[in-house]
């Protein structure tokens, strides 16, 4: 294959698997799985493609534009640019994947020319976006072997091909955020153990609630609340991020779209006894084949309510529920910030250890 042995072209999110544009959807994802398992050295995150068309499908919150470089007919990298539907949010959000053995072809830098054209034609002023990275090895340390965010916490290989891509593009790293998996099962006792401290600590002005699926209508409103509060809630660095508004209505869509690809969400929150309202909340997305890993997915503790261990409380719980709903599941994955210390901290207690590191990059733009 040659430097110009391939073209680019938009896909259309399709409105199926069968039909058209739906071979082409499926093969973006191939790429997608493909480019993180050369990262992380395993298949453990590879998502299916009926899975991923719901939620592409819905654009009322976050639109999408995706492009597809082939040659030889075959698809061989995509490119996605996101941006919020929110008109005052200032940034759109891009990723550029290319298989591995098709880099170092053009191919890369045509596609990122491409989405950040549809960028500066937005007139969005910033431009940010998640690149995998792999492990560090261990003798790193020594100086231009690692690269390091402002935030100081966390860092990934300067030789690493993504970073080495963005930084010849003129972004800079802004935050790292660690890649963790949890082999299950868990041993209970420990998680008993776990959870009945947080109670201690907690006390009787809280409580757990559990639900499987979608969230129930007496809920949805707390539950908006959360997810309002969790678009700014966790550690952000440099990252230009504006509040997501949710209201019960999103939380219907949002869970419908999770739920028409096949996937079962599992919660937990801690109720204030006094207030009645939701406080606190994790969710695991489990697939349908429950020998698949399941999703860590939020985790948020209202501000006025931190100190009293929910977080710990309710990560055990829904881990015991996980255990009841699908014992067969192998493994939870999961990525937080890194200088998110305490939340690393909960999930080191229960046993996660890191397979990798994601990458959030920034660059401001031109006017259009």
């Amino acid at each position: 294959m040659t430097a110009t042995a391939f073209e680019i072209d938009e896909l259309e999110i399709p409105e199926s698997l069968d039909g058209p544009g739906g071979r082409d959807f499926s093969a973006m994802v191939h790429v997608h799985n493909a480019v993180e398992a050369a990262a992380y050295g395993t298949e453990l995150l590879a998502v299916r493609a009926d899975e991923l068309l719901p939620q592409y499908r819905l654009q009322q919150y976050e639109r999408r534009r995706i492009f597809l470089a082939r040659s030889g007919g075959a698809v061989v990298a995509r490119g996605m640019l996101e941006w919020s539907a929110d008109e005052d949010d200032p940034a759109s959000w891009f990723v550029v994947e290319v298989l591995p053995e098709c880099r170092r072809l053009g191919i890369g830098t045509a596609l990122a020319d491409t989405l950040e054209r549809v960028h500066l034609e937005s007139g969005r002023p910033v431009l940010q976006g998640y690149v995998p990275h792999a492990l560090a090895p261990a003798s790193a340390g020594r100086a231009g072997e690692v690269l390091v965010p402002p935030t100081g916490f966390g860092s990934v290989p300067a030789s690493d091909p993504g970073a080495q891509f963005l930084l010849g593009r003129g972004m800079a790293l802004e935050q790292v955020s660690r890649g963790s998996v949890l082999r299950l099962p868990v041993d209970p006792v420990m998680l008993a153990e776990h959870r009945a401290r947080a109670e201690s600590v907690a006390g009787s002005d809280y409580r757990v609630v559990l639900w499987s699926g979608t969230t129930p209508e007496d809920r949805r409103a707390d539950l908006a609340a959360l997810y309002t509060r969790m678009s700014t809630a966790e550690p952000l660095a440099g990252l230009v991020v504006v509040e997501a508004p949710w209201d019960e209505a999103r939380v219907v869509q949002e869970e419908g779209a999770l739920q028409g690809g096949g996937r079962t969400l599992l919660t937990a929150a801690a109720e204030h006894v006094p207030s009645g309202r939701l406080v606190a909340f994790t969710r695991l997305s489990v697939p349908a084949d429950r020998s698949r890993p399941t999703e860590q997915e939020e985790t948020l503790v209202l501000d006025d309510h931190r100190g009293r261990r929910l977080g710990m409380l309710v990560k055990t719980a829904n881990l015991q529920y996980l255990a009841q709903q699908a014992p067969q599941a192998p493994v939870v994955a999961t990525f937080n910030a890194e200088e998110n210390r305490h939340m690393l901290s909960v999930n080191e207690a229960l046993g996660f250890t890191p397979i990798g590191y994601e990458g959030s990059w920034k660059k401001s733009t031109p006017p259009a």
